[in-house]
């Protein structure tokens, strides 16, 4: 196994580049490659940080001489800072400041692509950011929708389905009153929906399973009088994305999904003519999906999710136990 470069290794690696006999840019892109490679599968956030000195030390060799790769270089350390696993804003905030110095160089210099994932990658920054009070969702909507001008489905599905996914996600996300709100989940199920025109399950798989199990999601916390239809367009999306996802081959997507879909099955009955009967069929469907999730997540170490999970159960069996008694 390839050993994480170090702090002392990205000094030295630094050292061996200003050592060869190449030109300044020539440099520069050895720096930025290196970076590139320590970001693309970092082993521990001790790479990605490699990677951002890395970064650091490419823009400050390009002085004004090399505007765009000084904007590549900027664009590449907010990447890397925003993947690094740290609690609180500061990364955040510094990576919003580098896409944000680097975005006017790359819409003069670079081609629209790589303006569009900057963008993307800025919205992300700025959702993340929101919670905080330190971003606008709707300055995150607008950066995403600018993307979508040049990641279109026909030549760009799997960042068009993405940017889809962020922009309903940060819909639902906004803070506004009852009236709004509904208005907001419902702007969030329509951009799910617009997605799954163009993004198929034989030709994206993928991308098809996320935006479904999202779409779900979405449909089955709308505030609406049609709760239980709902739920049951919520499981119909939920089987859709239940297509692609399998314990064998995407084991935590799988339990996700499942664990979204017992959600739904908790509260619908399971005579749709006769609801006063209520859904013991259907909450033990949920137990059994619920458990298995609860493995699924307890054996790759996914703790936070698994404790989730476990809560739910536990609710569950505690309504089973109330129902049981009043029979």
């Amino acid at each position: 196994m390839t050993p994480s470069i170090t702090d002392s290794t990205v000094k030295a690696a630094i050292a061996a580049i200003a050592s060869e006999s190449a030109t300044t840019q020539e440099k520069i892109e050895m720096l930025i490659e290196l970076a590139q490679g320590l970001q693309k599968k970092p082993k521990t956030a001790q790479d990605l940080w490699s990677a951002v000195a890395l970064y650091k030390r490419a823009n400050e060799m390009c002085s004004n001489d090399y505007p765009l790769m000084k904007a590549r270089a900027k664009v590449g350390m907010a990447g890397a800072l925003k993947a690094i696993p740290e609690e609180g804003t500061e990364l955040l905030l510094e990576a919003k400041a580098a896409y944000t110095e680097a975005l006017p160089i790359l819409q003069q210099l670079a081609s629209k692509e790589e303006i569009a994932e900057a963008q993307m990658n800025l919205g992300l920054v700025l959702q993340s950011l929101v919670p905080f009070n330190l971003a606008q969702i709707a300055d995150s909507i607008k950066v995403y929708q600018e993307a979508l001008r040049v990641f279109t489905a026909q030549k760009y599905p799997e960042e068009y389905a993405i940017l889809h996914n962020n922009i309903a996600i940060a819909y639902l996300s906004i803070s506004v009153g009852m009236e709004q709100k509904q208005l907001c989940e419902g702007l969030a199920v329509q951009t799910f929906e617009s997605a799954l025109k163009h993004i198929t399950l034989i030709e994206n798989p993928r991308e098809y399973a996320m935006l479904q199990n999202n779409l779900g999601n979405a449909l089955q916390y709308l505030q609406s009088t049609h709760p239980v239809e709902n739920n049951l367009r919520a499981i119909a999306a939920y089987e859709e994305a239940l297509i692609v996802r399998n314990a064998k081959d995407t084991p935590l997507e799988y339990a996700n999904t499942i664990s979204n879909k017992a959600n739904a099955l908790f509260n619908l009955p399971d005579d749709l003519d006769k609801p006063e009967l209520g859904n013991p069929q259907n909450l033990l469907q949920a137990s059994y999906y619920y458990q298995e999730a609860w493995s699924i997540f307890t054996q790759h170490q996914h703790l936070e999710q698994a404790q989730v999970v476990a809560q739910a159960l536990q609710e569950l069996e505690a309504e089973i136990r109330t129902r049981n008694e009043k029979i």
